[in-house]
């Protein structure tokens, strides 16, 4: 690629895919219910996210990491995302995936998509097991506001070349913190703090916002 001249930060699960692969891991334990309700409270911005991710994660003790081959299949883009992606790549935005989700699935997606930038959690694994636990930091909302600086400032960019996509309270200090905060097919708690929102499933609608592609 040529000069860099943007950069797009993208939340993962409900942005880029249409799942919370939290609740498809949920549904491998048969606690999917009791998982999907804790995760639309987070997403809601009604529990704090760490204590709810690690109430999540709890549930998947005992799960094999085989689980990730399955649940990786059985996810799907969002529509259009690709094309969107590869256009923003074309004309020099680097794309990056911050997710409150997990490793073993962000990094699959990134490689397919050709994405070098990602951040995600990494679950802890015992004996081909998951544990229940997590291990190293938290991809936080401040992490995720961090982890946007962080790029930005690396690839020597100023604030209003940078873009922010999410859907959910999580996202909301990453997407103030970027140039273009755009809430995409959000909760509420985000569309009332975000100026730009497109409420159509489709990465396409998100191309006008974006005023520095040539």
């Amino acid at each position: 690629m040529s000069q860099v001249k943007g950069l797009c930060v993208m939340d993962v699960d409900g942005t880029l895919i249409l799942e919370e692969v939290i609740d498809l891991l949920g549904r491998e334990v048969g606690c999917e219910e009791e998982i999907a309700q804790v995760t639309s409270q987070a997403m809601r911005g009604e529990i704090e996210f760490e204590t709810s991710l690690r109430k999540r994660v709890s549930f998947l003790e005992g799960l094999p990491i085989s689980v990730f081959d399955k649940v990786f299949d059985s996810i799907h883009l969002s529509p259009n995302v690709q094309e969107f992606i590869s256009i923003l790549q074309k004309n020099g935005i680097l794309v990056g995936l911050v997710s409150g989700g997990f490793i073993p699935i962000v990094e699959r997606l990134a490689k397919s998509l050709g994405i070098a930038y990602f951040s995600a959690n990494q679950l802890e694994v015992k004996d081909g097991l998951l544990t229940g636990k997590l291990v190293g930091a938290i991809i936080s909302p401040e992490v995720k506001q961090a982890t946007l600086e962080q790029w930005r400032k690396e690839l020597k960019l100023s604030k209003k070349r940078t873009i922010a996509i999410g859907d959910g309270a999580n996202d909301l200090l990453m997407l103030k913190s970027a140039g273009l905060g755009i809430a995409f097919c959000a909760k509420e708690v985000l569309k009332k703090e975000i100026q730009h929102h497109v409420d159509k499933r489709d990465f396409l609608e998100v191309l006008p916002l974006i005023n520095f592609l040539e």
